[in-house]
């Protein structure tokens, strides 16, 4: 229980014995810093129900709580603010409910509570994961495990782009350039072999195009007359046919893929619990489409086209049904929500992560889905997303200048190494240890890095700058984290019992009071579905240690009551920093 709820009905309580006023709510905000307190209970709206000056006020509920409440120990009064200052032994007493809580901060799920069904990654094969695909992932994989560790069962999927015209242009060039290249002939991972040829497929186009134009074609007709995409699109035909030939060659180049991003997705360290495939549910939402006609929800133009006036929520009219019959992304991704429900009736939300170029297609989703009627609708969230660019530019991976998700993780690794190695501490270590390690601290500063940003924003992403070892990085927690391990590995005593000690250094309430609030953190970044939350956190958390550690002594206090409770302190912090990272995907090493 945070301290605000323990307050409010003893404030309440005081109000009614004070001057016979019922008060519904009491609000309250963090003491700033220049003045004693712990926690600040705001005066000013007392003033509408009750006459009295806020000092006056504030200085008679300040009295009747040190009377009659326990947790308080004294107070002070700021213009129309009360500053509340807690008793050492409430922190102490919370502090030893948790010392063995390895869990805290997570809540267990009901198991009456619907399920949240968060989507991320959902990538097209043909080509790699990019850097757009790591914000994805790293979001939608967080925000899964942050809305678990809020008391919700969640699955994590993610819907495959693995048909339509971009996978039949790597396909035709491969027919075409690829001589029957494969993964295995030409030593590369199965997405960047198809991404390869997607690159080629555009190469010979813009010949083809410059050729017609030099034969006197305009830019348009040439574009839509190049023998190539007209292959391409006759391809696409074959494919929706179902030609034994086109078939073959799909899943051949799509189990390449599939191999390439499983790869990928390990090294990123982002799972999934289901897959969904665009080849399965491109059909979907079709037979919806008579349900909306019925209801009233959609309505037929005269060429039998389909279609759904938002006009009167302010967006426009949207087609979800052309007129010779064939569906549209709207339609199918109807469909697939409904489809997911069905195989899975424990679902009552969905999370879709999709950048924020896509922000009007999800507001017309979901309002269509609560228009048909679907009471989980209004459970639907698109978690959006900026764009994250290098400091040389946004890059275009139709050019084959996609920043690559494998190269960018494997250049952080060497980033961390690099700087590791400049900093001269791991000569002790075995070049196996130190590989893991560099890739330890590279993943952890690539991901922090990203997910300290609030979803929406876009980011500037500088490689170098997120590998420092001080400042809000990934790295200068690790860094924080290993420095406790250390400290609990040199403690040749036994710190395991509850402490007895009675008072609290400053920086030790100050670190306590932190840790205190991980729980209602986790419940926050969960609504907000913002990791960043939870990123930010552990940062102010890591630099309260930090001031802890610099200003008292842990295992050379001479008072072993001390001593212990700095150690057991210290482990926990640890214990939060990890479960934190946890929440992130990022991991801790144990030495660094």
């Amino acid at each position: 229980m945070s301290l605000s709820q323990i307050l409010t009905p003893s404030i309440q309580k005081a109000i009614q014995a004070l001057f016979d006023v019922t008060v519904d709510k009491i609000e309250f905000q963090t003491t700033r810093k220049e003045f004693e307190g712990d926690i600040t209970m705001v005066i000013f709206p007392l003033l509408k129900v009750i006459k009295s000056n806020p000092v006056e006020l504030g200085n008679k509920i300040g009295n009747y709580l040190v009377e009659n409440v326990s947790e308080v120990a004294r107070f002070n009064v700021v213009s129309g603010f009360l500053n509340i200052v807690i008793a050492d032994s409430y922190y102490l007493n919370f502090f030893n409910g948790i010392k063995d809580n390895t869990k805290f901060g997570y809540v267990t799920p009901n198991p009456e509570d619907k399920a949240i069904m968060v989507e991320y990654s959902s990538p097209n094969t043909n080509k790699p994961l990019h850097l757009g695909h790591v914000r994805n992932n790293l979001l939608g994989y967080s925000v899964a495990e942050i809305i678990k560790a809020s008391g919700k069962k969640v699955y994590k999927t993610q819907i495959i782009n693995d048909r339509g015209i971009h996978i039949c242009k790597s396909m035709l060039a491969w027919e075409k350039f690829g001589n029957g290249e494969t993964p295995e002939s030409s030593h590369l991972k199965g997405d960047k072999l198809v991404g390869k040829y997607y690159v080629e497929f555009d190469k010979a186009y813009k010949a083809e195009i410059s050729q017609l134009m030099d034969a006197g074609k305009t830019e348009e007709e040439a574009k839509k007359q190049a023998p190539i995409i007209i292959e391409a699109q006759d391809m696409l035909k074959k494919w929706e046919a179902g030609d034994d030939k086109v078939i073959t060659l799909w899943k051949m180049m799509n189990e390449w893929v599939y191999e390439g991003f499983a790869t990928t997705y390990t090294n990123l360290g982002v799972n999934f619990d289901k897959y969904y495939y665009e080849s399965n549910t491109y059909l979907l939402g079709k037979d919806v489409v008579q349900v909306g006609l019925d209801k009233g929800v959609f309505e037929k133009d005269p060429d039998g086209s389909v279609w759904i006036d938002l006009t009167d929520e302010g967006l426009d009219r949207k087609i979800v049904l052309r007129s010779d019959g064939t569906a549209v992304y709207m339609t199918q991704d109807i469909g697939t929500a409904i489809q997911r429900v069905k195989d899975m009736p424990d679902v009552g939300g969905m999370v879709y992560t999709v950048g924020n170029e896509q922000d009007y297609h999800f507001k017309v989703l979901f309002l269509i889905l609560k228009k048909l009627g679907f009471d989980w609708a209004s459970s639907l969230y698109h978690l959006s997303y900026g764009m994250v660019d290098l400091p040389s530019g946004k890059m275009k991976s139709r050019e084959g200048t996609v920043v690559d998700a494998d190269d960018l993780m494997q250049d952080m690794t060497d980033t961390a190494k690099q700087i590791s190695e400049g900093l001269g501490k791991l000569e002790s270590y075995s070049a196996e240890e130190k590989a893991k390690l560099y890739k330890t601290i590279g993943l952890g500063a690539l991901k922090y890095y990203i997910l300290k940003v609030d979803p929406k924003k876009r980011i500037l992403f500088n490689p170098e700058e997120s590998v420092d070892f001080a400042g809000n990085t990934g790295p200068f927690i690790q860094y924080t984290y290993a420095r406790i391990q250390s400290i609990i590995r040199k403690a040749d005593f036994d710190f395991a019992d509850v402490t007895d000690t009675t008072e609290l250094h400053e920086k030790e309430k100050e670190l306590v009071k932190q840790i205190e609030l991980f729980p209602e953190v986790i419940q926050n970044a969960a609504q907000n579905h913002s990791p960043a939350l939870i990123a930010n956190y552990t940062y102010d958390l890591v630099k309260e240690y930090n001031s802890f550690y610099q200003s008292v002594h842990i295992l050379g206090e001479v008072d072993l009551t001390k001593k212990i409770f700095r150690v057991q302190l210290s482990q926990k912090v640890a214990e939060v920093i990890k479960t934190a990272f946890t929440l992130l995907g990022i991991e801790v090493p144990e030495r660094m």
